[in-house]
């Protein structure tokens, strides 16, 4: 299948490495060039202008930071012409009315459209694991479930569009909960001089545990949060989608407002750009 990736970020570019590996004829753009020079490297055709990118593609993936992205890179003049009889599957984070928005606009230029968030990170993508939900007819569903299947173990249609945007979220708020909690919970242990193993072991035996702890534990106890595959700056932009769709169903957002808080200060150290679990450097600072 002839295929357009815009957006080689952390995630865009592992996929764009599966689709290539899995021989799908890839064409794939960036606003920032340099992070599409190892991609061309393997091959991949760049274009350093998104239509040129689209004039060849039978179907247009996106994997691009937020809606505003979206808007400024597809719905550019030049860009808007290439729409017309494609089908455009938008990939990224964003929420709900988003997505319902940039589907009407996108049906104006005569595309369809079709929205297909994932779960799972640049491991999961380069070994075509990743948790696909899709917002989708069931007709566009079947046509395009292959696809999807080349990058993703698991792919379900959640309902239209909008509704596997809101399971996204709901996904990725417990992201942020999950690690403020774990980091507050290993902060207390440590500064009471209990020994990490001895509260990793009950824990791991309990109800509680996600995998995720173990998985970052190292990032913690090293206090090293370099090459993230999930930035602070991105999770703090899922929570402020998640508050906002959650206050317009009228949900108890207190909680949440008090993580976005830490998320906030977290990055006003300097770290927004490395792993999200740096938010432990706000919960339990380094002792001088």
């Amino acid at each position: 299948m002839n295929v357009a990736l815009l957006g080689t970020g952390l995630l865009g570019q592992a996929v764009a490495e599966r689709l290539h590996a899995r021989g799908h004829s890839l064409s794939a753009y960036n606003r920032s060039l340099e992070k599409t020079v190892s991609l061309r490297q393997r091959g991949i055709r760049i274009t350093s202008i998104a239509e040129q990118a689209m004039s060849t593609a039978d179907v247009v993936l996106l994997l691009l930071s937020d809606a505003s992205a979206i808007r400024a890179v597809l719905f550019d003049q030049a860009t808007s012409g290439a729409i017309e009889g494609r089908t455009i599957i938008q990939m990224g984070t964003i929420g709900p009315s988003e997505s319902r928005s940039i589907q009407r606009e996108i049906e104006r230029f005569g595309g369809r459209y079709l929205e297909a968030p994932v779960l799972g990170s640049i491991a999961e993508a380069h070994a075509g694991s990743l948790l696909i939900m899709v917002g989708a007819t069931p007709e566009q569903y079947a046509e395009y479930e292959p696809l999807l299947r080349t990058m993703g173990s698991e792919v379900h249609l959640i309902g239209p569009v909008g509704k596997a945007a809101v399971l996204k979220l709901a996904l990725n708020q417990l992201i942020a909960s999950e690690m403020a909690a774990f980091a507050l919970s290993l902060g207390l242990v440590r500064r009471e001089g209990v020994a990490v193993e001895s509260f990793m072991r009950v824990l791991r035996k309990s109800a509680l545990y996600a995998p995720m702890f173990d998985k970052k534990l190292p990032r913690l106890s090293e206090r090293n949060y370099d090459n993230p595959n999930f930035s602070t700056r991105h999770l703090l932009k899922d929570v402020e989608l998640v508050l906002n769709a959650a206050e317009t169903t009228h949900l108890a957002i207190g909680g949440l407002q008090g993580i976005r808080s830490l998320l906030t200060e977290t990055i006003a150290q300097g770290l927004g750009a490395v792993d999200y679990s740096a938010i432990y450097e706000e919960i339990d600072p380094a002792e001088d």
